[in-house]
């Protein structure tokens, strides 16, 4: 693995945002779940689309903090354009999960 500079570090946002709507993504090639996920006011309210569906359903990711990279350029996933990159974790079988704060913080929060 290549080593990064502090500076390249920085260029990569990572913010913290509550999820506001998420619906089954049944036209995905892989299973995934749709997000809509609220950073604040700077950015704004960002869709996605993530492969969690074997820890989540969409009811209940409603009201939860995700972090995810928030400048990627959007990117087509078949007839849904995902905008963030919600970031996460692999358990031991390969299912991803999600990354979160561990207590309630401001949404549109950058990591540090």
């Amino acid at each position: 693995m290549d080593n990064l500079s502090f500076d390249d570090f920085l260029k990569v946002d990572i913010r913290v945002g509550t999820v506001v709507r998420a619906e089954p993504f049944p036209e995905a090639r892989k299973p995934a779940i749709k997000l809509w996920v609220d950073f604040g006011g700077e950015i704004g309210e960002r869709k996605t689309s993530a492969q969690i569906t074997v820890h989540y359903d969409p009811a209940t990711l409603i009201g939860r903090q995700v972090m995810a990279v928030v400048n990627f350029p959007p990117r087509q996933i078949g007839p849904f354009m995902s905008e963030v990159l919600v970031l996460g974790v692999p358990d031991d079988d390969g299912a991803i999960v999600l990354l979160s704060p561990d207590s309630k913080v401001p949404d549109g929060g950058r990591m540090h």
